[in-house]
């Protein structure tokens, strides 16, 4: 995706019309001489259990790595990030408004029903339906989708959102805005397509093992809450006959040790992460298996503005400048993270954030300046700060919670209570706004600034710190109405200017994504800037 998006930018920007026939559809390849294992079964680490296998109802990494196995939207994405058919064929556009998308003939459920243009407008419908209570609903409104916003906020019916089906194989999509990088939007989880029958027979219990049907490359064969999800090919996939892997296991592993351990017993092929406190001993031990790439993702914490002392910007930005961004970088990680200052990561294509004012500034030069703002906002020795900080269960973000907090108790005397809550718990916390300062982190849904930039519109409901900022939002609006990606480019780096300013968050680092991973797994995306891993791409290949 770093260099096919802007290739397709200047395409549909200039109003060209653009097919994606040129472009091939991809299932595991495997290079000439790969000898494979004779049982082609994989066990992946998921870090938790996942809150929802809808993917209407889910808005977590944990989530989509499982769900991209199970459905299949209008495009995939190849190894190296590049957009690419999924159960469309080709697609085209004349202004980036109206995109007709031309749906293969050949695509089915698990249950051998087609896969047709009406299952999306069901589905699509179905997202921006206030009665679905989808927490990605406004990624809907993001597109620019006709009356989107108008329906999720309940002023429209359903019926009226901008997506046709002309007949069973063309589906045609209208936007109020011009959107360039549209199609590449259609990648995302949320606009991945439900079975409409399957859904109205068994409503929330659609996704059970005995209930579900799919239109991915696998189908729900075994799930065991909080123990592990497993699933099993789909022969009715269109592209069956490529995949190698037969069965894919999912395990909600929240320790990272106990997920080494899991690994270098063999129990394990890919984990989700790796414990911190070994990845020296790992790189020196088993540098055959840690495995280090590029991640279009930012990890921060999230100030809830809506809440006293945090509705005072002195306090915000007192907090986020004492974090000594080397500490946690160099020494606490160490594996290639980079220090954030802004909230859109350097990886992105096509943008280079500038360094705020505080981020050109020594930490014992932030440090002073921390302490006048809190000064200033009425905290002092005799007046401590205090407050919760909430994450979510892990080793890794536990640890960073307690290097960061020292930082503010040292440099700042202020006292912090530290809160974990299981992944679904702190999911609803963050969403309702019970908390003071939250552990957040960000990944790319597209790769364009935008999908870091809109979430903190006041409208995104993925809003965890409750900014509401009319010059922002107005910023954000100027953008989607920019043909130029020059001129949009200029009003990103005025809305990282403003978030700076405001500082509803305290950017902290740009992710890399070390984990373990067997070098018996072949065909694995390590080029892929947003992690989009799909199993039918991959092989175990023989001892």
């Amino acid at each position: 995706m770093l260099k096919n998006k802007i290739t397709q930018s200047l395409l549909l920007g200039a109003g060209l019309a653009f097919a994606a026939t040129s472009l091939t559809a991809t299932a595991a390849e495997v290079p000439a001489g790969v000898k494979l294992a004779k049982t082609q079964e994989i066990v992946r680490g998921n870090g938790t259990e996942v809150a929802s296998l809808d993917p209407h109802k889910t808005e977590g990494v944990p989530e989509s790595h499982v769900i991209r196995d199970l459905m299949e939207g209008l495009v995939n994405q190849d190894a190296n990030g590049k957009t690419i058919p999924g159960v469309a064929e080709s697609w085209e556009t004349a202004d980036n408004k109206t995109f007709i998308f031309n749906l293969r003939k050949d695509a089915k459920w698990s249950n051998g029903d087609p896969v047709t243009a009406h299952d999306f407008e069901y589905s699509f419908k179905r997202v921006v339906d206030p009665a679905t209570a989808a927490p990605y609903a406004w990624y809907m409104e993001m597109t620019t989708m006709i009356n989107a916003s108008d329906i999720i906020a309940g002023k429209k019916d359903k019926d009226s959102l901008g997506i046709k089906a002309i007949d069973d194989y063309t589906l045609e999509i209208k936007l109020e805005s011009a959107v360039p990088y549209f199609v590449m939007m259609m990648g995302h989880t949320t606009v991945k397509p439900v079975h409409q029958a399957t859904v109205e027979k068994f409503g929330d219990k659609w996704t059970r093992p005995d209930n579900f049907v799919g239109n991915g490359a696998y189908t729900v064969d075994q799930w065991v809450v909080n123990e592990r999800i497993s699933l099993t090919r789909n022969e009715k996939y269109w592209d069956d006959s490529k995949t190698v892997i037969n069965k894919v296991t999912f395990l909600p592993i929240e320790n990272q040790v106990a997920e080494m351990n899991r690994f270098l017993s063999g129990e394990i092929d890919i984990t989700y992460e790796l414990p911190n406190e070994h990845f020296r001993r790992l790189q020196k031990e088993h540098k055959e298996d840690v495995s280090i790439t590029g991640n279009l993702c930012t990890y921060y914490y999230a100030f809830n503005t809506e809440k006293a002392p945090f509705n005072d910007v002195r306090v915000r930005q007192a907090l986020s400048y004492a974090i000594d961004r080397d500490i946690i970088t160099k020494a606490l990680l160490g594996q290639g993270q980079k220090n954030a200052y802004a909230f859109t990561p350097e990886i992105i294509s096509g943008f280079t954030p500038e360094l705020p004012d505080y981020a050109k500034l020594t930490q014992k030069q932030r440090i002073e300046k921390a302490k006048s703002l809190l000064a200033e906002a009425g905290f002092d020795k005799s007046k401590p700060l205090s407050f919760n900080l909430l994450y979510n269960t892990s080793e890794n973000h536990k640890k960073n919670a307690i290097a960061i907090t020292s930082m503010w108790k040292k440099s700042l005397g202020i006292d912090v209570t530290l809160e974990n809550q299981e992944w679904k718990s702190f999911l609803d916390s963050k969403r309702q706004g019970n908390f003071d300062v939250t552990r957040a982190g960000w990944c790319g849904d597209y790769n364009e600034p935008s999908t870091f930039l809109s979430l903190m519109q006041s409208t995104n409901s993925s809003n965890d710190a409750h900014y509401k900022s009319k010059s922002y939002d107005e910023l954000m609006q100027q953008a989607l109405a920019t043909t130029s990606d020059a001129a949009r480019n200029d009003i990103y780096l005025k809305a990282e200017t403003l978030l700076a300013k405001d500082m509803p968050i305290a950017p902290i680092y740009q992710y890399v994504k070390a984990r373990l991973l067997s070098p018996q797994v072949g065909g694995y995306p390590t080029n892929n800037a947003e992690e989009q891993i799909f199993t039918k791409d991959l092989y175990i290949i023989a001892d």
